[in-house]
């Protein structure tokens, strides 16, 4: 079959993306996925393991036929096959767009041992045992062949009743090589981390000058991590000083007004003090300062009459007594023996 067939149904990660970013910018909300168990409960087998299948026919189905569904007994047999060291987000990706190429899909991966993988492209960092239990392991892989060949033959196709072979587009922005290139630009750094982790030098392939280079390396970077820690909590700390004397000087503001306002009230100028001591100062005058006498004598009407006194023992009254003869420069009364006489009678 034609592979450029079913190239169109296939979208990269950059074009999803797109679309993605699309829809989210014309406010078009996407729907949730129901909660379910999907996950497998056992690896997918290795094909040398699995009993021959040479009794059953063995019939080659059309793109068309594909597409529309084949019975639940009979899937499509799609192979995809790879190295896939150091298997990452990439890989898992490429098999899943093989996987859902048709309704009902049955996914063969064969993954290729160490001996061609050294020989066509290089060095690889897992071994081949490591990079087929990576495989086995995907959900969306139904069948492992182990040392998968390089070039795909008509007989190999027929002895795993492989239907149709489809490629995958490859995602954009992770590979073997670009995890691979992170490493070695970074080495210092992973080869520190080793060292603390209590990997040896001698397991690392590291000289014992690089080695001492790296702890003293360590030992600065430790120097520089406290010293940034010290001067961020110094920060945190200024600036909680800083919150502090911010409502303290309200605080103290807020004090100040209102003290300055009792003190007006009480010191200013129509202040309670004042009123006080005005008050004070007219009663000390008013208790100091004589009662003034009246402006005009009252007259004769206005007077109390003077009570009039009589003795018991006369009848008549008295006439008033006539006045003394009154001598020049001499002060006094002279009472003559007659009058006294008068008096004894």
């Amino acid at each position: 079959m034609e592979a450029q067939s079913s190239s169109g149904l296939l979208l990269s990660r950059k074009r999803r993306r797109e679309s993605f970013n699309r829809e989210t910018e014309e406010g078009e909300k996407l729907g949730k996925i129901p909660r379910c168990t999907v996950g497998l409960k056992h690896p997918a087998p290795f094909a040398d393991e699995l009993v021959p299948a040479d009794g059953k026919p063995y019939e080659r189905v059309s793109m068309e036929e594909a597409k529309r569904g084949t019975l639940p007994e009979r899937p499509v047999r799609v192979y995809a096959d790879g190295i896939f060291d150091v298997f990452h987000s990439g890989h898992a990706r490429a098999l899943m767009q093989a996987k859902c190429l048709f309704p009902n899909t049955h996914l063969i991966v064969g993954v290729c041992s160490d001996d061609l993988t050294h020989k066509y492209k290089g060095f690889t960092v897992m071994n081949e045992d490591e990079r087929y239990d990576a495989i086995i392991h995907c959900r969306y892989v139904d069948e492992v062949v182990r040392n998968a060949p390089w070039t795909l033959s008509p007989e190999f196709l027929t002895k795993h009743r492989v239907s149709m072979f489809a490629p995958t587009q490859r995602t954009e922005g992770i590979s073997t090589s670009d995890i691979i290139t992170r490493i070695v630009r970074d080495y210092d750094v992973y080869v520190r981390r080793n060292l603390q982790r209590g990997y040896t030098a001698k397991e690392l392939n590291v000289s014992f000058i690089n080695e001492k280079k790296y702890h003293l390396q360590e030992r600065v970077d430790k120097v520089k991590r406290k010293v940034r820690d010290v001067e961020e909590k110094s920060k945190e700390f200024v600036q909680k000083v800083e919150e502090k004397s911010i409502d303290l000087i309200q605080k103290w503001e807020e004090k100040s007004r209102e003290f300055i306002g009792n003190f007006l009230q009480m010191f200013g100028p129509e202040g309670a003090l004042k009123h006080m001591l005005k008050e004070g100062k007219g009663r000390m005058l008013q208790a100091i300062s004589p009662r003034q006498s009246p402006n005009s004598s009252p007259t004769r009407e206005e007077r109390s009459p003077s009570p009039t006194f009589r003795l018991p023992f006369f009848t008549k009254t008295s006439p008033p007594p006539s006045p003394p003869p009154h001598h020049s420069g001499a002060r006094g009364y002279l009472i003559s023996e007659d009058d006294d006489e008068d008096d004894e009678n």
